[in-house]
């Protein structure tokens, strides 16, 4: 996946200006593919050179260079083209797996602190879906096509918080555990030739 295919589909949504639609990716599609406003800056212009987009002075700015994006038919043609094509899976790349492998080797290092400063980043990433759930996927509101695949991503991420919590709760019991049942420093056996703890 490229940066331009979340642009246009963000655009297709609603054509905004450059400021306002990367406002909107950060609340959006941004939970699960980010970008910087810098990013998407120039991602905009290589759009726009490769005939994707066009861009025309907002007519609210005023005074300022603030321009307005829209989606032209040949970008459309483009992310049609690229839905259509094998998605692959994504490639986990964690280096708090390594560190916690490297633990498993050289260990153990007490791991426990880090491990529950995650889960609270996980815990309150969760809090947030759920309250997007709450605010804009009411039991009352009108179940459209496009709102219960809007509602489907969101669970995907709500159910990705949910799992991370259960593996690090175990991980905490695993590790807790281990540091519960390790002797003091003091009881430790000095390795041979070793002057004795006093």
């Amino acid at each position: 996946m490229s940066l331009a295919h979340a642009l246009l589909t963000s655009l297709l949504e609603q054509p905004s200006s450059g400021y306002d639609l990367a406002r909107r990716f950060d609340k959006s599609i941004g939970h699960f593919w980010q970008a910087t406003h810098q990013q998407i800056y120039r991602e905009l212009g290589r759009m726009e050179k490769a005939g994707w987009i066009r861009s025309e002075p907002d007519p609210d700015a005023g005074r300022t260079r603030k321009r307005s994006y829209a989606v032209l038919p040949a970008g459309r043609e483009e992310l049609m083209r690229w839905v259509a094509e094998a998605a692959p899976l994504a490639e986990l790349r964690d280096e708090f797996m390594v560190r916690l492998r490297a633990d498993a080797v050289i260990g153990p290092l007490d791991m426990v602190p880090e491990l529950r400063r995650r889960r609270a980043l996980h815990a309150d990433k969760l809090r947030a879906y759920r309250a997007i759930e709450a605010r804009d996927f009411s039991p009352e509101a009108e179940p459209t096509r496009k709102r219960r695949i809007h509602h489907l991503i969101l669970k995907a991420g709500i159910q990705y918080e949910q799992g991370w919590i259960a593996w690090h709760d175990e991980a905490l019991a695993l590790l807790g555990e281990e540091g519960a049942a390790a002797p003091a420093a003091s009881t430790l056996s000095a390795p041979p030739g070793a002057p004795e703890a006093r």
